[in-house]
């Protein structure tokens, strides 16, 4: 992972847009919402990342060469997740593997968001810019991508099968729009 861009703070590594989040995106959410305190400014919590395998759950390869691929792009080990409870019509058993997830926070929740932006979806087929309706209500948004290619630490020749991935990004905020100022402010790419 590329450390350009970023600031030094005594002597620990800052990704470049946290930076930018404490410069310039507090300032102006505190100007363009009001808020009396400092705290109330929202912030991104974590970026969660997961990867399902769909019909190929019996086959273990298969999970492991996804987790060992959202852990390439996340630099972060991925934790295989489980099924809750047995489908019969989908062949599922409980406790079988049926893909992946990754929790990212702090550095690496920047340094990912950074990467997610300014390379990945600029290498999506067909790029207009992301559903600006995929909020939850609460101030979270969820993106999905449909393959894991658009990221530049997946080698071609090395993929076995394309697979899409779910993006959550929890921040504090407390109502839709203040979310979406705030992903904003990250320059995310939402459709006018």
């Amino acid at each position: 992972m590329a450390k350009s861009g970023a600031a030094k703070k005594e002597g620990a590594y800052v990704p470049r847009l946290h930076t930018v989040y404490e410069n310039e995106i507090r300032a102006a959410m505190q100007k363009q919402f009001n808020y009396t305190n400092p705290m109330q400014i929202p912030k991104l919590d974590k970026i969660v990342i997961n990867m399902g395998v769909g019909e190929n759950v019996n086959d273990s390869k298969i999970i492991q060469a996804a987790a060992n691929e959202l852990g390439l792009i996340t630099g972060q080990k991925a934790k295989i997740t489980l099924a809750k409870k047995a489908i019969a019509s989908f062949k599922l058993r409980e406790n079988l593997a049926i893909g992946c997830k990754v929790t990212l926070r702090k550095q690496r929740m920047y340094e990912f968001l950074d990467r997610l932006v300014n390379t990945a979806l600029p290498r999506v087929r067909d790029f207009r810019g992301i559903n600006p309706k995929s909020f939850d209500g609460r101030g979270n948004y969820a993106m999905g991508l449909k393959e894991q290619l658009v990221f530049p630490e997946i080698n071609y020749d090395k993929v076995d099968q394309i697979r899409g991935m779910d993006i959550i990004f929890v921040t504090t905020a407390k109502t839709d729009e203040e979310a979406k100022a705030l992903l904003s402010g990250f320059q995310m790419p939402f459709i006018k």
